[in-house]
């Protein structure tokens, strides 16, 4: 425990030294928030929806830092100290593998926590924002979401051989998802072939029961999205863990 508290204390420095994660995990989800809500408003969703389009994009817009540090930041720190070498050194240490990416995860948790506290925040005061559904729900949701996504991290960060084959793995994973998901382009606004082709990601499954979570919709709608996303972690993870590279 003291070594985990020890590196995370040396790595949330670090992380707090550059601007990357505060502006994409903390400011970016907060200004398409702003955006949706003055273009929007209050209105519904649709004609004789009871909750507003935003209240329909919320759960989406939470996944926005999820994604950020999941899928584009995690996986380019842990490869970036193995092309510097620092895992070789840490090889020699009682270090283990599971610290160092329970150390980037948590920091990110951190990030993606601070981010949806400030979503409600900003919402419920400028737009008038309220969950629909169960508090509990939402967040078992996203807290699924967050360890699905944070697996990917972690499986690209711990077997690519160096940054640049993690920033494009990352690249290639994170930007599709961040667009075509429906945490920034609203997945009710694409056409119909377009949503069947996006249902491919991870990420839409997971905005599925974070949106059904904040409408109160029936969850039974969104149990498939659950077994995926639980089967992303449980295969992401095993795979990280077993097959993480020093260098």
């Amino acid at each position: 425990m003291k070594t985990f508290n020890t590196m995370l204390k040396t790595e949330i420095k670090l992380s707090l030294r550059g601007m990357d994660m505060l502006i994409f995990a903390i400011c970016m989800p907060i200004v398409v928030l702003v955006a949706l809500g003055i273009i929007y408003g209050n209105k519904p969703a649709f004609t004789g929806a009871g909750y507003t389009f935003l209240e329909q994009s919320f759960g989406a817009i939470a996944t926005i830092s999820i994604c950020a540090g999941g899928v584009m930041g995690l996986p380019l720190v842990v490869s970036d100290y193995r092309s510097k070498h620092i895992l070789k050194r840490l090889k020699v240490t009682p270090v283990k593998p599971t610290i160092i990416l329970l150390v980037q995860v948590t920091i990110y948790a951190l990030y993606a926590l601070a981010s949806l506290l400030t979503l409600f925040a900003v919402a419920a005061l400028f737009f008038k924002f309220r969950m629909q559904g169960s508090i509990f729900q939402f967040i078992l949701g996203w807290l699924l979401v967050m360890v699905s996504m944070f697996s990917i991290g972690m499986m690209v960060g711990g077997i690519a051989k160096n940054s640049k084959t993690a920033g494009i793995a990352a690249s290639l994973l994170y930007f599709p998802m961040l667009i075509f998901s429906g945490a920034t382009l609203p997945y009710e606004v694409m056409p119909t072939a377009m949503q069947k082709i996006v249902d491919i990601l991870p990420l839409t499954q997971g905005i599925k029961i974070l949106k059904s979570s904040t409408l109160g919709l029936p969850m039974d709608d969104v149990i498939l999205p659950i077994i995926i996303m639980t089967a992303i972690t449980i295969i992401c993870s095993f795979v990280a863990v077993r097959f993480f590279k020093w260098e």
